[in-house]
């Protein structure tokens, strides 16, 4: 069952429904993986997500915060969520489609402005998480599973515009690179994005802070798409809609892309 899933932190999916719903016209995914939906799920617009072939849903919502969302036009069947380092965020869903490969849809806490735990409770929030997902992980071996989302890290040098500049700035420190290695280690998940494009600078956000994103091009790729070593040769196609970046009312994330052959 060949299908193609994209995961994009909407930054709010109901101020943001026109380009969710421009890009289920446009670029049709069976399966879109949304975070920072900041919505309690009865208010997000899934209705008008249903009406455009998206009628199976797996979400977990809070008001004003966090909350991530699959919406398929695959059949489904939602496994739960795990509330890692007990924060009480909505920050994690899991579905199952048919063919029996299991969705995870993740979005790691941003972790403050200051990477150092004894100033910044945000930060240590995020490394316990990632502890947590690295534990959880190890515990109960993922198989036949792909796990996408904000996982609000940019791990290689050439994931972010200055890996000099950037060393002391939240997002790719060392000890948060290192906790997601070791997450990413623990389940045995590739990195599909990377293995489909080894090579070069990929961003998959540029801050709303930059008048003119496009030109200054000071990304990061915080978005991700992972599966379990049992599937990952089915993956392909990978890419980033850096369009969508420029639409009108625009998250300040693209969404991220790949297909699989199962």
């Amino acid at each position: 069952m060949p299908f193609t899933l994209a995961t994009w932190n909407i930054n709010s999916v109901r101020l943001r429904e026109e380009i969710v719903a421009r890009l289920m016209r446009e670029e049709a995914p069976d399966i879109l993986c949304l975070q920072e939906c900041k919505s309690p799920v009865e208010k997000m617009p899934l209705e008008a997500f249903a009406e455009l072939g998206y009628g199976h849903v797996a979400a977990r919502g809070q008001k004003g915060y966090n909350g991530v969302a699959i919406l398929s036009k695959l059949p489904l069947r939602d496994v739960g969520d795990k509330d890692f380092a007990d924060l009480g965020h909505a920050r994690h869903v899991a579905a199952e489609l048919e063919n029996g490969v299991t969705i995870h849809n993740f979005y790691v806490p941003a972790g403050g402005d200051v990477p150092d735990r004894s100033v910044n409770e945000k930060f240590g929030q995020k490394l316990d998480y990632l502890t947590e997902m690295r534990d959880w992980f190890r515990d109960s071996r993922p198989e036949k599973s792909i796990l996408v989302g904000d996982l609000n890290i940019a791990p290689r040098e050439d994931d972010v515009w200055s890996h000099k500049q950037l060393l002391k700035i939240v997002s790719h420190t060392p000890v948060e690179v290192e906790h997601l290695g070791d997450a990413q280690e623990a389940g045995g998940w590739v990195d599909v994005t990377r293995a489909d494009i080894p090579e070069g600078q990929l961003y998959s956000w540029w801050s709303y802070r930059a008048k003119d994103w496009d030109a200054a091009d000071k990304g990061r790729r915080l978005d991700h798409v992972w599966a379990t070593g049992d599937i990952a040769n089915a993956a392909h196609g990978s890419r980033i809609m850096r369009e969508a970046r420029g639409w009108e009312k625009p998250s300040d994330h693209a969404p991220v892309f790949a297909s699989f052959d199962l």
